[in-house]
């Protein structure tokens, strides 16, 4: 294997490069050599040093000649210079193939990207190779993206439910006690503000079996439109949950909470403080950008409910 043999080089090459001075000091026998034999010693390690210092100094580019105690001449290919060359050229191929495919992805129109877009998020898996096309295909649509120049068209095409898709951020570890089934937003719109509600349907397994408790979860907050077309989240933060017809009644309400807390988008659970951008809108698909010091940069797509029926089964791979 290609690290297995860089490591037994390197490991061979600093056993056989120990000095050859510190063999004659540490041998005591020495003390006890006739003159002559001291001097063909000395000869000897004059020559194993000269040797030493010519292949330290100018090592050949495919050899390298070390001097060893009790081995003479051990010859080692470099093979960690030539594994780290190849690794070199795999990853400029794999750049200049990212970069030659972003090139294409921001040629396509916005709706053959929006299509792409569309056909890979029910099927991800959370690969790094799938989150790149994402970014590429993110950025193609907010690059094109035509923003609606007066409020009255902002509010047209950004009120009602938007189904959530996809986030940016890093997601909790959820519960296998608790299952969403969906997680929608509602913009409720009322001119320069309104009200942002974060709903999410839930199941709960009480026993971790059987999932005999069910309802909805809302995160409802009001915003106001001050800069441009950004949503100003405000601060008066409220959580409502409500039991479907026939459910259990949830023993620890709390745990509830920090359950469907650990499975939500924490921008969708909490959103106060921030600052949220429309960077694309349409009748079918909207994206936003989250500011402020806890979610800067996230993003979030959703789809408008009911506009576009998507089942991953049929997604092909």
């Amino acid at each position: 294997m290609k690290y297995g043999t860089s490591i037994v080089s390197l490991a061979l090459v600093a056993l056989t490069t120990s000095s050859p001075t510190s063999a004659f000091q540490s041998s005591p026998t020495y003390a006890f050599t006739a003159p002559s034999a001291i001097k063909r010693q000395q000869m000897k390690h004059d020559r194993n040093i000269r040797l030493h210092a010519d292949t330290a100094t100018s090592p050949s580019p495919e050899v390298t000649n070390t001097s060893g105690k009790g081995f003479g001449t051990i010859t080692t290919k470099k093979t960690t210079l030539k594994n780290s060359e190849k690794d070199s050229k795999s990853n400029n191929i794999n750049e200049n193939e990212t970069e030659l495919e972003t090139q294409e992805i921001m040629k396509m129109s916005s709706p053959k990207v929006k299509e792409q877009l569309l056909n890979l998020l029910p099927s991800m898996t959370g690969t790094a190779e799938e989150f790149r096309l994402v970014e590429a295909y993110v950025n193609a649509l907010e690059e094109k993206f035509v923003p609606p120049q007066t409020l009255d068209f902002l509010n047209l095409a950004i009120h009602g439910d938007w189904q959530f898709l996809f986030t940016t951020n890093q997601l909790g570890r959820p519960s296998p006690k608790l299952r969403l089934t969906e997680l929608v937003q509602n913009i409720d719109i009322n001119g320069f503000d309104g009200k942002l509600s974060n709903r999410a349907s839930w199941d709960l397994a009480q026993d971790g079996i059987t999932f005999d408790a069910g309802g909805s979860f809302a995160s409802t907050i009001s915003y106001n439109i001050n800069q441009g077309a950004r949503m100003t989240i405000n601060e008066d933060h409220d959580l409502k949950i409500e039991l479907a017809p026939g459910s259990a009644v949830p023993e620890d309400t709390q745990e509830l909470v920090g359950l469907i807390h650990r499975a939500m988008p924490t921008e969708m659970f909490d959103s106060s403080q921030l600052g949220m951008d429309t960077t694309y809108v349409d009748t079918e698909i909207r994206i936003v950008r989250y500011t402020g010091v806890r979610h800067e940069g996230v993003r979030n797509i959703f789809m408008r409910k009911g506009a576009v029926q998507i089942n991953p089964t049929l997604v092909e791979k």
